[in-house]
């Protein structure tokens, strides 16, 4: 018996993406809009753990002792 996957829905990101690939970018403008990207990224990525380490409580001496602990 052979089953049908369900269609998934495109999330809005997904759907935004499909939207710029309509374009035809130079190279340039695609290495551009990847840096634009991995920034939106990766500043996401740091609020998160900012957010986490400060309801911790962890600090750069946190940081430092986890260190520390992996040498031993």
């Amino acid at each position: 018996m052979q089953t049908t996957a369900s269609p998934q829905r495109l999330t809005n990101l997904q759907v935004e993406l499909l939207n710029t690939f309509a374009y035809d970018l130079s190279e340039e403008e695609l290495k551009d809009l990847k840096k634009v990207l991995v920034k939106f990224f990766a500043d996401r990525i740091r609020q998160h753990t900012t957010k986490i380490w400060q309801e911790k409580g962890y600090t750069a001496q946190t940081m430092q002792d986890w260190l520390n602990e992996e040498k031993q």
